[in-house]
């Protein structure tokens, strides 16, 4: 796995992981004390409390991407173990 790919695949779990931790903990404005601000929806979160999930985010994906680092690093598990996927055997040179 080469930098660039290893980038790439972390973005893609960050994002993921993201949009995954989002909803948790939030009320709607109008479910809260102070009611919706003016001119907003009141299904808009009151506190989202962004920060927090973001440094949640960037250590959620860290574990994920280890995981999968080692998988494709250690060979554990590979394109020839997808049983949907042909077989390509390698040419003798």
């Amino acid at each position: 796995m080469n930098i660039a790919f290893g980038i790439a695949i972390y973005i893609v779990i960050w994002w993921l992981v993201l949009f995954a931790i989002l909803p948790f903990g939030v009320q709607p404005q109008g479910e809260s004390e102070e009611g919706a601000v003016p001119g907003s929806a009141e299904s808009a979160p009151a506190k989202p409390h962004f920060i927090p999930k973001l440094i949640a985010t960037t250590l959620v994906s860290g574990i994920i991407f280890a995981g999968v680092y080692y998988v494709v690093f250690e060979g554990v598990y590979t394109l020839d173990d997808v049983p949907f996927l042909p077989r390509y055997e390698r040419m003798s040179e």
